[in-house]
């Protein structure tokens, strides 16, 4: 087969260059169960994927490192790709050996993932993490283990633990830093405690042997270490310095069990500096990596999270996750996989809080792969750290790009603030307020000429109606933001009881908008109105709620019997999840 790195590389990576290359990159998503198209229940659309990374127009997303990407193009069995597959095949055939003790299942299962081995090397196109997730699959399945690790991890955390109450370990985390000698001023101190603090746990949660062998640390070492590597301290001053200044909601994503418990030091004492924290763990058995129902079969986890808000919805809308924060400084939820950090694969409340972060804190050599080794753009900041084969610290930060707007909950609040005054203002003035819904994103690949449709017939409402300050919502959008960004900024607009007279977008507002402009009403437009709109069906259930508290604001347009056919956007939408796009 044509090997591709030689007519690209991964930053170059895209659809529309090259019809042979469009095909290799449907037959890489395909063949690693990416796709939306073809599993749409499991797999991110490319709205969703957004939220996380910075795509461009017809860019591919591959959860991978550039290295494995640029074996891949190769279409060969390269040496180093096929170490990766057989690193894969002999940990399953270690799985299978000490956990399937009748011979026949044993057999059984070798020869079923050998033939998809066979088929993997024969054509090399698999992500290894993917071919691995398809090996415990059918091992799983075959074998009738419900989590044949759930008994290490608990180990693991045990041994962590102990270690962590060692005198030594206290001794490390406790002690004064040598660079307190002198006080210019306590917010000084402040902050240099905080930095250190964070700066210790970071290192002191890769030491793998306080976990494996249960061995407290190495002050004196650990003391070295810290002085020697400056760059964690400086990353995190860049992050959490003075200058940041602010509350941060923070995306924390561990590696494995008994580094969990140090990763919960982390949190808490991420907390108790004014932040708010979300960790992310896995939904089911992915060897050591530490599983959202683990603490119902480990005391010592549980105790550790006495103070988290478990999240178990994997489809979490906006509203109720910023909720949740407001009420819980500490959050957690499940990525909504069984494998490496795979944004294809997490859930809707993972993506949403990605989203909703300031920063990503991740962990290990996995994540480093596809986070840092990339040339993908993500939205949002990311620290990522992690402690080599030869037991050397490592640490980057990686800022988003300076195009990637993050619109946070005090932004939209902002923004509807000033609606708001202006609403107020209006009113001061003897002016009737009105609020005009209309169909903006509803119909895919109709936005520009709804936008234009809203803001005619807008215009021709404020010329036709004398002391009415008529909103148009199409004239309050900034570039970057989703349908979920619109919603809630809206919805405070919504319910602050300023609002005279709302008004739905009818069939006839439509038609009169399209002979304003002089034209005829396409087929696509013909006979819609607000109900087509899912935005307009949330408005109307909270027009309704806003009316029993101000009965004396009037609803006109279509009646609120016939709001019956959308629910909820598609995530990252602006048109319903049931509407399918041709």
């Amino acid at each position: 087969m044509r090997d591709f790195t030689t007519v690209t590389s991964p930053p170059e990576l895209r659809f529309g260059q090259d019809a042979e290359l469009d095909a290799w990159l449907l037959h890489f998503l395909t063949e690693n169960t990416l796709e939306h198209a073809t599993d749409p229940d499991k797999n991110a659309s490319p709205e969703q994927l957004r939220f996380m990374v910075g795509l461009g127009d017809d860019e591919v997303f591959a959860p991978c490192s550039d290295r494995m990407l640029t074996l891949l193009l190769n279409n060969a069995l390269d040496p180093q790709l096929k170490g990766e597959y057989l690193t894969r095949w002999r940990t399953l055939v270690g799985l299978v050996r000490e956990h399937v003790h009748d011979a026949e299942d044993r057999r059984r299962i070798l020869h079923l993932c050998r033939y998809k081995f066979r088929m993997v090397q024969a054509s090399p196109i698999i992500i290894p993490s993917r071919l691995m997730k398809r090996f415990m699959t059918m091992f799983l399945a075959v074998s009738g283990l419900e989590d044949p690790f759930r008994e290490r991890r608990r180990e693991a955390n045990e041994s962590a633990w102990k270690a962590l109450k060692h005198e030594n370990t206290e001794r490390f985390l406790a002690e004064c830093p040598p660079t307190l000698s002198t006080c210019a001023h306590l917010d000084d101190v402040r902050l240099e405690l905080d930095l250190r603090e964070l700066e210790r746990l970071l290192h002191l949660s890769t030491r793998r042997e306080l976990w494996t062998t249960g061995a407290p640390p190495d002050i004196e070492a650990m003391r070295r270490e810290c002085e020697a590597q400056t760059r964690c301290y400086d990353i995190l001053r860049a992050c959490f310095g003075r200058d940041a200044g602010r509350e941060l909601k923070i995306l924390l994503i561990p590696e494995e069990s008994g580094g969990l418990i140090l990763d919960l030091l982390l949190a808490r004492a991420l907390v108790r500096q004014g932040h708010r924290v979300i960790m992310a763990v896995k939904s089911g058995p992915h060897f050591m990596a530490p599983v959202f129902w683990d603490w119902d079969h480990d005391s010592v986890l549980a105790g550790q999270l006495r103070d988290a808000f478990f999240v178990s919805e994997p489809r979490m809308a906006k509203n109720d996750l910023l909720k949740a924060q407001r009420e819980n400084h500490f959050l957690v939820i499940s990525d909504g996989t069984r494998e490496d950090l795979n944004l294809y694969r997490t859930s809707v409340t993972f993506a949403r809080a990605w989203k909703e972060a300031d920063l990503i804190i991740a962990k290990g050599a996995s994540a480093r792969r596809r986070l840092i080794e990339t040339h993908h753009d993500y939205t949002r900041d990311i620290i990522c750290y992690w402690r080599d084969e030869s037991g050397r610290f490592g640490i980057v930060h990686r800022e988003k790009p300076a195009h990637i707007r993050k619109f946070n909950e005090a932004d939209l609040s902002a923004l509807a603030g000033s609606i708001i005054s202006s609403m107020r203002r209006a009113r001061a003035a003897g002016k009737s307020v009105m609020f005009y819904s209309a169909i903006v994103g509803s119909i895919p690949g109709q936005t520009a000429t709804a936008l234009k449709v809203l803001s005619t017939f807008v215009e021709h409402l404020r010329e036709r109606l004398d002391q009415t300050f008529v909103i148009n919502p199409g004239e309050h959008f900034i570039e970057g933001m989703d349908a979920d960004d619109l919603m809630y900024m809206w919805e405070r607009v919504q319910r602050s009881g300023l609002i005279d007279v709302w008004r739905f977008q009818t069939v006839e507002d439509i038609e009169k908008s399209f002979e304003l402009m002089g034209q005829k009403v396409p087929p696509f437009w013909a006979g819609k109105d607000a109900t087509f709109s899912t935005g307009c069906t949330k408005e109307m259930r909270i027009a309704l709620e806003v009316q029993k508290q101000h009965p004396e604001m009037q609803i006109t347009g279509p009646s609120p019997e016939k709001f019956l056919r959308r629910r909820e956007y598609g995530v990252g939408k602006f048109f319903d999840a049931s509407i399918p796009v041709r």
